[in-house]
């Protein structure tokens, strides 16, 4: 199993399927590419969140390299970001709630919503990150 993502649009649509090289069950670098098409989507209003997988089962978390990214493309982009997370059981969302600037450290406060009815892409998500269909 591997971490992949996509960027989503504003219609709950996967308009760019992150897949680089150097990802693994625990990593997912980002890209040049990746950062065309955040920034491209946020100019035209297109832009509504990233996806990412967590290999492996039961409630998917954020991991603290996940929130310094959630912060630093949120910062770049000058707002708030939809951050969907699967787990081959679970999809949650991930949304800031409040982000406080501390010499020397970031703090993200963030609300997570378990998601009932996954969107169209995370059977998609799951498949090319190796982990199949969802258990349930």
């Amino acid at each position: 199993m591997i971490e992949t993502g996509v960027v989503i649009n504003v219609h709950g649509e996967p308009i760019f399927w992150h897949e680089p090289g150097g990802r693994s069950g625990g990593a997912l670098p980002d890209s040049r590419q990746l950062w065309d098409v955040l920034w491209q989507a946020q100019s035209h209003g297109w832009l509504a969140g990233f996806a990412h997988s967590h290999p492996g089962g039961g409630v998917p978390r954020p991991s603290r390299e996940d929130v310094s990214s959630f912060v630093a493309i949120e910062n770049a982009l000058g707002r708030s970001l939809k951050w969907w997370i699967a787990s081959s059981e679970r999809t949650v969302i991930v949304r800031r709630s409040t982000m406080d600037s501390v010499p020397g450290r970031e703090i993200y406060a963030s609300t997570e919503i378990m998601v009932q009815d996954e969107p169209i892409w995370v059977p998609e998500l799951r498949r090319r990150s190796g982990m199949g269909a969802p258990y349930r």
